[in-house]
């Protein structure tokens, strides 16, 4: 039996590691297909829309769009990069008929160009390869197509897949051609579009028969609830029909379709109808999930259902009990914490929330540290204060054998950074399975290394690389726990005695004990992290020290004081800090490292009593 194709429509996904360029193509494929009127001003990285996106340059939450090409609609799905947020890539592959496989021209094959490929491969997806960035001096696009295909062998290819079309493009200058050479790039991306219809099959089209839509992400809209996004896989859905919903449970519930939107551009446009291929957005379900699936209330067959990555970290959020609680944030009670952190429930299915013992804490579990700190950033900005402990990897038993994530690590380094590089991986129990010398003076080391080895390493591993090695690690699998400690931090901190403001003569009698935190004229209370010791153990320090005033002529009062500059933490880098009797206090304004314990005298007692009970 033949059936009809929808040739109208094309569903793509854009995949590709980090940084590689894939929202930038998409700017392109949006500006030159017409989307946008002439007269319109269109942002760079149109879809990364909201702020954390656009300051770190990264997509953190997969979004939709769909551009016109000739008489061809093209629904556009830009995947996040990163493996924090792979759950999104995978779902999104169930949704579209075939992937850009976007690849740096210079970087080649990276940890999540791997992850996200081999995500696709699973899925029977053929690629597109597009070799981007050839414009830049130190591109090598026929070397990086050979990396694709010797890592399409390696994952399993088939033959099918391994006959993939190459485009070569510049996402920043808007240019494409089927030539390696960057002389002949074509002014536009004409063939990229004429590729994707050329190569990208055609969606099925049995509108006739039953319908069947599936969910793959989550939005939440103040005004219509939860929204399902997902593909209508079979049949024809219209605005106020009757239909079922198979949740995950195995019950059924019946809803009314109030509202359907399409796509178009950077907009969600309201529709009355849509049919088989189609990526659409359905409202009017508040208890909608990801992967359940839609279909007509006398013919209830479900589609298989997707699977959401589980997490692997988690830490504790508390209300904030420091002696500054309550001065700079607008949201600091328990009720308002605990209501946010369940509302990012709505459209966050890989986090995890549950209650403590405590009603003013909770622990949370998401798929890594960059996911966890984007919603405390997140939390941040809209105006609530808390705190938040050290990260710790969720250990999960696999056949009555307590097991631990581990990852995947690639670095490139220079040379000379190798030795010490094996030597601090191997501290932290990693494995080496490959070193491979690029002939540049680069050299690229492959690990895999419990999760928890990892917690920590990225500032270690900058001053070990003088700030010239790359690292970039992605999940790979659970095994059994590695005996004994691994990673953590090496070095001590420097605690507060008192409570004041830090002055310029307190900080230079105590700048040589280690690296300090904070800047001269800094409110400080007692308990409070200023700095990290350079030996392994925690000193109480007087940070707040004034210089006594005598009359007594010095010969060189007039000597201006220098103090080291201090090493301002960001979110990440004081995540990356914390040890297990720490906080870190998250307001508005502020960032500050404290102890649990904030008086001196209790802290030893309880340090002095944890020493006996492991005894």
């Amino acid at each position: 039996m033949t059936t009809n194709l929808r040739q109208d429509i094309r569903n793509i996904a854009i995949i590709a590691h980090v940084d590689h360029g894939k929202t930038t193509l998409v700017d392109q494929l949006l500006k030159q297909s017409g989307t946008f009127r002439s007269n319109e001003h269109v942002e760079e990285r149109a879809m990364d829309s909201n702020d954390i996106e656009r300051e770190r340059g990264i997509t953190i939450l997969a979004k939709n769009t769909a551009v016109r090409y000739n008489d061809t609609r093209i629904n556009i799905l830009d995947t996040p990069g990163h493996a924090d947020f792979g759950g999104e890539v995978e779902r999104i592959l169930k949704m579209v008929d075939g992937v850009l496989l976007v690849v740096d021209a210079y970087e080649g094959c990276m940890p999540q160009t791997r992850f996200v490929l081999k995500k696709a491969l699973e899925q029977k997806l053929t690629p597109i390869v597009v070799v981007n960035k050839v414009d830049k001096d130190s591109a090598r696009p026929l070397e990086v197509v050979d990396e694709v295909v010797d890592l399409l062998i390696e994952l399993g290819a088939d033959e099918d897949q391994l006959d993939f079309p190459v485009v070569f493009a510049s996402g920043v200058n808007g240019t494409a051609s089927l030539d390696a050479d960057p002389a002949n790039q074509e002014e536009n991306m004409k063939c990229l579009f004429e590729q994707i219809i050329e190569s990208i099959p055609a969606p099925a089209d049995t509108r006739e028969e039953p319908l069947q839509f599936q969910v793959a992400l989550l939005d939440y809209n103040d005004f219509v609830g939860r929204i399902g996004i997902g593909r209508v896989f079979r049949g024809t859905i219209h605005v106020g029909q009757s239909v079922a919903l198979m949740k995950l449970d195995g019950t059924v519930k019946n809803f009314r379709v109030t509202k359907l939107f399409g796509f178009f551009g950077l907009k969600r446009e309201e529709i009355q109808e849509a049919v088989s291929g189609d990526l659409i957005a359905v409202s009017g379900m508040e208890e909608i999930n990801v992967g359940e699936t839609v279909c007509p209330q006398d013919h209830l067959e479900a589609l298989p259902p997707m699977r959401i990555d589980e997490p692997t970290l988690q830490m504790t959020f508390l209300v904030n009990n420091s002696p500054f609680a309550g001065r700079e944030g607008k949201w600091v009670t328990s009720r308002k914490i605990e209501e946010r952190l369940r509302s990012q429930l709505q459209t966050d299915v890989s986090l995890r929330v549950e209650d403590t013992d405590s009603p003013d804490a909770w622990t949370v579990s998401g798929r890594g540290e960059l996911h966890l700190s984007i919603l405390i950033e997140n939390m941040r900005r809209e105006g609530f204060e808390l705190q938040v402990s050290k990260p710790q990897v969720i250990i999960r038993e696999i056949d009555g054998v307590k097991c631990e994530p581990i990852e995947r690590v690639q670095i490139d380094v220079p040379e000379e950074s190798v030795g010490s590089i094996i030597e601090s991986l191997g501290n932290r129990k990693g494995e080496m399975l490959d070193m491979i010398n690029e002939g540049n003076g680069q050299v690229r080391l492959i690990f895999m290394v419990p999760a928890r080895g990892l917690i920590g390493y990225t500032t270690e591993f900058m001053s070990l690389t003088k700030g010239f090695g790359i690292i970039n690690h992605t999940f790979d699998s659970y095994a059994p726990v590695v005996a004994g400690r691994v990673g953590g931090r090496h070095q001590g901190a420097l605690v507060s005695m008192e409570t004041g403001k830090s002055t310029t003569y307190g900080m230079m009698q105590i700048e040589d004990r280690g690296t300090l935190f904070v800047e001269p004229g800094t409110e400080i209370y007692e308990g409070m992290i200023v700095g990290e010791n350079t030996r392994d153990n925690d000193i109480t320090v007087n940070i707040t020290k004034m210089k006594q005033k005598t009359n007594v002529r010095s010969a060189t009062k007039d000597a201006t004081n220098v103090i080291k500059r201090p090493k301002i933490l960001t979110l990440e880098e004081a995540l990356e800090f914390l040890n297990d009797d720490e906080y870190l206090e998250v307001t508005p304004e502020s960032i500050r490292l404290r102890k649990q314990i904030l008086d001196k005298n209790e802290r030893e007692k309880a340090a002095k009593k944890k020493k006996n009970s492991e005894l």
